[in-house]
């Protein structure tokens, strides 16, 4: 029941919404199977075990950062490339995180925080429709994020032993797939032509970057830096 005027309910945390959540999610399966594959067939092809593939997926949970990351894998790997990589492609969840404070400023201890390490765009979008529909039920977040998650999971398995069967050849089609997701997601993220300058200074940054330091992962970081930051200057500069 809606509380008092100027209040609103308490937020609660039960099965029934950890139930709701999983249900609202199983559509979006459909769309994150095959990044998923693309996910294993790549670390497959870049020398990972079924095991460590199934861990990276189990732990990082973040496919974006980790293709980018198996795109530049290196023998031995670089941990600072890679680490700063994920820094770099994860930002995003520190402007998508607030937007869930209705659920999350109520919740505590391994609530909060077990919601917030399966937190992908998916579950968020599904989450911000149940905020503005009026739900306080703060479990729909992680019941999205857990089923979700479980999909990625055996999705880089299924990708990992279809990599062993096909073993496409370095710079197969196949592994163009991750990035056409990316020019993808671009789309509905312009705004207009007020955007087109951080764009342009993120991605020639990146291409020099790429050109001076080859085989490296510092290219993402660095656009992601001087896009960043240009579109940061030009707010500033706007009057008002």
């Amino acid at each position: 029941m809606p509380g008092s005027p100027g209040t609103e309910p308490p937020v609660s945390f039960t099965g029934a919404g950890l139930l709701l959540g999983a249900r609202r999610s199983v559509p979006l399966v459909i769309g994150l199977v095959p990044f998923s594959l693309v996910a294993g067939v790549t670390a497959q092809a870049q020398g990972l075990s079924l095991l460590e593939a199934l861990l990276m997926s189990g732990l990082v949970f973040a496919g974006s950062a980790q293709i980018l990351t198996l795109g530049a894998w290196t023998v031995p790997a670089s941990l600072a490339a890679a680490t700063l990589t994920t820094f770099g492609v994860n930002l995003r969840f520190a402007l998508m995180g607030p937007l869930l404070g209705p659920w999350l400023d109520h919740l505590r201890g391994w609530r909060r925080w077990g919601s917030l390490f399966f937190l992908v765009e998916h579950d968020w979008a599904l989450s911000l429709k149940e905020i503005e529909r009026g739900n306080r039920n703060g479990a729909f977040l992680l019941g999205a994020g857990l089923c979700l998650w479980v999909a990625w999971i055996v999705g880089t398995a299924a990708g990992f032993l279809l990599g062993e069967v096909v073993a496409p050849a370095p710079g197969h089609p196949l592994f163009f797939a991750a990035l056409a997701v990316f020019i993808t997601m671009l789309v509905p993220m312009w705004r207009g032509r007020s955007d087109l300058l951080p764009w342009v200074a993120a991605a020639a940054t990146a291409l020099v970057v790429w050109r001076l330091l080859p085989g490296t992962s510092w290219h993402i970081l660095a656009g992601a830096i001087a896009g960043g930051g240009t579109g940061y200057l030009r707010d500033r500069a706007r009057p008002g």
